[in-house]
């Protein structure tokens, strides 16, 4: 960070400036003492009711995108495997979710069966697609790809283009009153930001996953094992332990969260054609920017990405989408590892 500051002096400003006027205005929307905006300030910002939704929205698409990306960072960023079917995991998971969620009445079950299906489905991948193209990654890429286009043909042949939502049970409907002064009412009474009890959950549930990722990887022997594993599976194996059975266990979890994320995002937004893709595209990007391998990396960038689009789509939706491709570029072009990503 020394060396940055010292070769892009200029740049090094416009970032310090950017991030105290950003933690400025998150300061004015958790605090009653900016209870009014200035006048300059809204015209640029808009209300602040309407800057701290996007802030609240922001971040809990944020927690969706780690849920997708979770998986995705195990398998991609840690083992080097590129899976670019991941995304067609998502949306079988939550197409598998609806169908046993509306069968059976239990929300719950629709969400385990639809971990442990696609859970089985990247064991499969594992075992008859990678152990024969270790080290490859062109034909990697290209296998997964044709994977994921047959995947969604298929999907769209069984479940046809029509849009599913399904419903979360009933204690997480509604909204919560949350301490966040939305406006000051002339008697000079404060009114709550009221905000969706589930996308609050979505929230809490990211970032449990989040903790349990990273103390699996470095707090227990077998996150152990699988980070030796991928740094030298032959010293591995030659103090006994089966290296395929621990790759097999994390292609199982990383499929598996992500078919746990196609249900939970399925149920906060929409289960449709063509989010597959979305969430592919986003899982690289978050991968990417926080780094090969590093969950919490992972978080960083799937918080980065989720504030961006959702603020650009806000303030200038033409180019909003541009956003989240230029955060990409600019942590390349700085740190090339990604945010939390150790040195290649």
């Amino acid at each position: 960070m020394r060396r940055f500051v010292e070769r892009h002096t200029f740049w090094a400003i416009v970032i310090a400036i950017g991030d105290a006027n950003f933690r400025w205005m998150i300061l004015a929307v958790l605090t009653d003492s900016f209870a009014v905006w200035p006048d300059r300030q809204g015209d640029v910002l808009g209300r602040r009711v309407d800057f701290g939704d996007r802030l609240l929205n922001g971040i809990t698409l944020g927690g969706l995108y780690f849920l997708v990306a979770s998986g995705f960072t195990l398998v991609f960023g840690l083992m080097r495997n590129v899976n670019l079917a991941h995304g067609s995991m998502y949306l079988l998971g939550a197409y598998i979710g609806y169908e046993v969620a509306e069968s059976s009445g239990s929300w719950f079950l629709g969400l385990a069966v639809a971990f442990v299906a696609i859970a089985l489905s990247g064991i499969l991948l594992q075992v008859l697609i990678f152990r024969r193209m270790e080290g490859q990654d062109l034909r990697q890429t290209l296998v997964t790809i044709g994977i994921s286009i047959i995947a969604a043909d298929l999907m769209l042949a069984v479940w046809t283009g029509t849009t599913y939502q399904f419903s979360p049970p009933e204690w997480l409907f509604g909204a919560a009153e949350l301490p966040i002064v939305s406006v000051i009412r002339s008697n000079g009474d404060a009114v709550m930001i009221k905000y969706p009890i589930y996308r609050l959950a979505v929230l809490g549930v990211a970032v449990g996953i989040g903790v349990a990722l990273w103390l699996f990887l470095n707090r227990t022997r077998v996150g152990a094992m699988i980070r030796a594993g991928v740094n030298d599976r032959d010293m591995l194996s030659a103090t006994g332990v089966n290296v395929q059975l621990v790759f097999a266990l994390v292609f199982a979890i990383g499929a598996g969260l992500a078919g746990f994320a196609g249900v939970i995002g399925g149920t906060a937004l929409s289960i449709a054609p063509g989010e597959d893709v979305r969430y592919l595209l986003a899982s690289l990007i978050v991968v990417i920017v926080g780094g090969l391998g590093s969950v919490s990396g992972a978080a960083i960038g799937a918080l980065l990405i989720g504030l961006a689009e959702q603020f650009g789509l806000a303030y200038f939706p033409t180019y909003g989408v541009v956003l989240t491709f230029l955060i990409m570029v600019v942590v390349l072009a700085v740190r090339p590892q990604g945010i939390m990503g150790g040195r290649p």
